[in-house]
Order: C-alpha cells, then sequence, then structure tokens
C-alpha cells in the first residue's frame, strides 16, 4: 500500500484530503507542524510527501531542503496559497517534484499523487544503466552521471530525462511529455518547458550544444553528446 505523509496545519483541509486519500486506498498519516513533518519524512519510509508551504515552526521549503540535503529523494508535493510564478519556481528549485496552489479540485489533487507515486519506468532487461553520450542514467540505484560524476535530480527530473533518453533522436511533443512524466492531460504544458530548463542547467556545460533539442511547434528530443 502506497504511503503518504500529508503536513497541514489547517485542520479542515487536513482532515478532508486525509479523508479522501484514504478512501482512494493509501495509508495516510497526517501532521500539522513542520518540526514533525520534518522528523517523520527522514526516515524514508514514505513513497509520497504532500506539504504545505506556511507551516509553524519550520516552513515547507525548509522541509524540502532539509530532506533534499539529507539525500531523501521521496517526491514531494508542495501546497500553498501563494500564485506567483517566482513561488512556484522558488519551491521547484528547493528540490519540490509538483506544486498545487490553494485552493485546488480534489480531482486534480488524485490526478497529482497518482502521477508522483507511478511506478518508475521499468529498468533495462541486459544492464542497469542506459548510456547517451557523455551521461550515464542509472535507474536502479536512480543515479545520473556525466563523464563519471554525479548529477542530482529531482524525482521528475529524473524520470523526464529517463523518458527521453531511452529513445534518442524521438521526438516528444509536451503533451506526450506532460502525460508519460506526470501523468496529467488537457492542462497548460509549460511545466514541461520549465522541467527541460532544469534539467539543461543541470546537464549541460557553458559554450556546447545542449543535451536536449528544441523541436520548434512540436516539442523536445534527446541528442547524446560526446
Amino acid at each position: 500500500m502506497t504511503r503518504i505523509l500529508f503536513v497541514e496545519d489547517e485542520e479542515k483541509v487536513a482532515q478532508m484530503v486525509t479523508q479522501l486519500l484514504r478512501e482512494e486506498g493509501y495509508a495516510v498519516e497526517t501532521v500539522g507542524d513542520g518540526r514533525s513533518g520534518f522528523t517523520r519524512a527522514l526516515d524514508g519510509s514514505f513513497d509520497l510527501l504532500i506539504i504545505d508551504w506556511m507551516l509553524p515552526e519550520r516552513s515547507g521549503i525548509q522541509i524540502v531542503r532539509g530532506l533534499r540535503a539529507a539525500e531523501i529523494g521521496v517526491p514531494v508535493l508542495m501546497l500553498t496559497a501563494r500564485e506567483q510564478i517566482e513561488d512556484r519556481v522558488a519551491g521547484l528549485d528547493a528540490g519540490a517534484d509538483d506544486y498545487l496552489t490553494k485552493p485546488f479540485a480534489l480531482p486534480e489533487l488524485l490526478a497529482r499523487v497518482r502521477a508522483l507515486t507511478r511506478r518508475p519506468l521499468a529498468a533495462p532487461t541486459q544492464e542497469e544503466a542506459i548510456r547517451a553520450g557523455d551521461l550515464t542514467l542509472d535507474q536502479v540505484r536512480h543515479v545520473v552521471r556525466r563523464d563519471g560524476e554525479p548529477i542530482e535530480l529531482t524525482a521528475k527530473e529524473f524520470t523526464l530525462l529517463a523518458t527521453l533518453i531511452q529513445r534518442p533522436g524521438q521526438v516528444f511533443t509536451r503533451s506526450v511529455l506532460l502525460d508519460s512524466v506526470w501523468g496529467l492531460r488537457g492542462v497548460n504544458t509549460s511545466m514541461v518547458d520549465l522541467y527541460v530548463s532544469y534539467l539543461r542547467k543541470k546537464l549541460d556545460r557553458n559554450g556546447e550544444p545542449s543535451h536536449i533539442r528544441t523541436v520548434r511547434g512540436v516539442g523536445y528530443t534527446f541528442e547524446p553528446r560526446s
């Protein structure tokens, strides 16, 4: 059974979401402050963390940064009333994998939970790692290396790269990537562009062509670099 830790200090929201998730078959533990949430999340026994931004004692951003610093890679869905793009970017940069603004529709929350708890792509049958140019992606250990040096990626960044790298040269539309990586359809595809920009910053070297090429008017394709 999928285990979810929900960190939320608004009692009504906590009760409503907890009940909904349990009715959907998830095992949910709910705590109401950031300090307790961080302590519980550190044990690594959860499959997903849903964390509110504004919490007493420790903010959601501080929780996520602390977990990533401790190399806890469990997916994180950040909830917040903040709507500015700068806030959304700050949450994702801190290490969150997805972001949902309040008030939110419960069906959308469930869709994002399903996407974040979806099983990762199956590992190749012949070998543990995919090698493409100067990059190596190990789906078993969830590690990406460039010329042997590890590159730290969030869970969604890793899944996006794994989707692209397994089919070099194939052009993926933004809609296909949104569905494959996030399990979402019929919503704004700008999230794909945002995550591609994150990957480029982490994978590419200054002055060299990007590993991920934009196909104007269509989407993206992965091109190995020697």
